[in-house]
């Protein structure tokens, strides 16, 4: 009961039913696809270099509020918790991509060999990795404050990440594709990065320089950020209708696709959590670093995974459709999480002397 009080304080209306949402507009999407058909082929006419720009406008309108909430000024403080962002680093960047790529790839290509053709597996294996190799940016700070979370550590371990993925992020998913002989073009895949993360990344620094100088920190942090609370999430929600309106005779046809997609994302997100948790654990670090370090890794960047499947494979695509199903199964499967993590806060009491 504890548990989903707390639940309830740390996370909004929008947040708490977001898989209900996604599953709303994922009906409305393949709806309109069937029904409305000219709605999808209207939209089709606004695209410049495979990149639908309605879906663009929708990808930002997603991810410029979450950038406001990173402060660089934070990462003087990466000295604090030296190893708790070791834990998150290497499981973000050296472990996560690798085993969602391994994971996958079994389900995909062998488990369900007789159910989806190569091509199809082959693209929702693409969706996967980009999903595995973009470390949650956003969500994590409510992830962090439903399990009591160490917010200045939560703080440093976000703004690093975003800083690792401007390096990171691309050549990770063209060596993980390449193996798979997946073609992703190199210029594409960086030009998705630079769209989607530094042009948001850079509007959100500057809008917390010249608002904070102009207005103080205290109300960019507790009135301008609270005005986009919901934006991202009805940005997303608006972006899966389209997404689906391409998608709706194809999903009507192979509903079981979804159910075989969401299997080994759930799977990933359940043995990365427990990774960096029981790392922290061995570690001996207290409670309120554990569980953030286990969150961020669990969970995906899946507005960046989104907007680069559509840039690249299209917003008919499979890759698209895996990173979709990312987005359904994230919240119930992060709560599930959270609630993991404050029944076994015992196992820290030792290490945090009693607290």
């Amino acid at each position: 009961m504890k548990n989903e009080k707390l639940t309830m304080q740390g996370i909004s209306f929008f947040e708490k039913y977001l898989t209900i949402w996604v599953a709303l507009c994922m009906a409305i999407g393949i709806l309109i696809g069937i029904y409305w058909p000219q709605v999808p082929d209207f939209l089709s006419k606004f695209e410049y270099a495979n990149v639908s720009i309605p879906v663009a406008l929708l990808i930002w309108l997603m991810i410029y509020p979450m950038m406001l909430k990173v402060d660089f000024h934070s990462i003087k403080k990466v000295g604090e918790n030296p190893r708790g962002l070791v834990i998150t680093w290497a499981t973000n960047w050296l472990i996560k991509p690798f085993t969602m790529f391994g994971i996958s790839y079994f389900f995909f290509h062998i488990v369900y060999k007789g159910l989806i053709s190569y091509e199809l597996a082959n693209e929702y294996l693409a969706g996967a990795v980009l999903l595995g190799a973009a470390p949650c940016t956003a969500m994590v700070f409510v992830w962090s404050h439903l399990t009591k979370g160490n917010p200045a550590y939560t703080l440093v371990q976000v703004a690093t990440n975003d800083l690792i993925i401007l390096i990171a992020f691309v050549p990770i998913v063209m060596f993980l594709l390449g193996i798979s002989n997946i073609v992703v073009p190199w210029m594409t895949l960086f030009l998705s990065v630079v769209l989607f993360v530094v042009i948001p990344l850079t509007a959100g620094w500057f809008s917390r320089v010249i608002i904070s100088n102009n207005k103080g920190k205290e109300y960019f942090e507790k009135i301008f950020i609270p005005k986009f609370n919901n934006v991202t999430i009805v940005g997303l929600l608006l972006t899966l209708i389209i997404i689906f309106s391409f998608q709706g005779q194809i999903i009507v046809e192979n509903p079981l696709n979804i159910v075989l997609i969401a299997i080994p994302l759930v799977i990933q997100t359940f043995l990365i959590f427990f990774i960096a948790y029981l790392w922290a654990k061995a570690w001996k670090l207290p409670h309120d670093i554990a569980a953030p370090a286990g969150m961020i890794g669990a969970s995906n960047f899946f507005e960046l995974a989104v907007a680069v499947a559509i840039s690249i494979f299209g917003l008919q695509s499979g890759a698209t459709v895996a990173t979709v199903v990312g987005v359904l199964v994230e919240v119930p499967v992060m709560l599930t999480l959270v609630k993991i993590a404050n029944q076994t806060k015992y196992w820290f009491s030792a290490e945090q002397g009693g607290k």
